[in-house]
């Protein structure tokens, strides 16, 4: 499988739910994450530390692909209409997450829009970076989504320190110290889950 992920609007979890999904996938078979980020935020996060799945940048992705059973594309942020459709035809699934702020919708929806003018169908929208009870803003952020009948994951990424402690350490947070690290890994397992329905 051949999941990318991509999004108008930096900030809302691209790489941590690329390098996430991979760690997912090399639990189920061999999985490489390609880096098509100019920032090659995944290159670093997999320096810093042992990543279970191999990462590679983009420029060097056709000397690996065929050594996998899944894919996982980390792209740069803000694709153009030409990138956009690439991207689509490219893939199995696009993975677009974003939190629930209206800055990030507001973008969102603009990458809808534009997945609607080029007749894409293979996409799912992730809420991630969940702020905390009492906060409602990824219930009412679902809602939104749910009324304008988007395809929308059943499960959500919530804000945990974890993620950033595991970037720090170049680790999947499911290899996180941090107390609550299980529950930070259990929503991507829930994604994961989704995906290979």
């Amino acid at each position: 499988m051949i999941v990318t992920v991509a999004s108008f609007k930096g900030g809302v979890g691209k790489t941590t739910t690329s390098i996430h999904l991979a760690s997912y996938l090399q639990n189920k078979s061999p999985t490489l994450l390609i880096d098509g980020d100019a920032n090659r935020s995944a290159m670093s996060w997999a320096e810093r530390g042992d990543l279970p799945f191999k990462v590679v940048d983009e420029r060097a992705a056709a000397r690996f692909a065929r050594q996998f059973d899944h894919i996982v594309i980390d792209t740069e942020a803000h694709p153009d209409a030409a990138d956009l459709k690439a991207l689509v035809e490219g893939c199995d699934l696009l993975v677009i997450p974003t939190t629930p702020d209206i800055l990030s919708l507001n973008a969102l929806l603009l990458t809808v829009d534009a997945l609607k003018g080029i007749g894409a169908e293979r996409y799912k929208i992730l809420l991630t970076i969940i702020p905390p009870r009492p906060s409602r803003d990824g219930d009412e952020a679902r809602s939104l989504l749910k009324e304008r009948n988007l395809p929308v994951f059943r499960g959500e990424v919530r804000r945990f320190i974890a993620f950033q402690k595991a970037a720090l350490a170049g680790l999947p947070v499911s290899k996180s110290t941090d107390p609550r690290a299980n529950e930070a890994w259990a929503d991507y397992e829930q994604i994961g889950k989704e995906i290979l329905r």
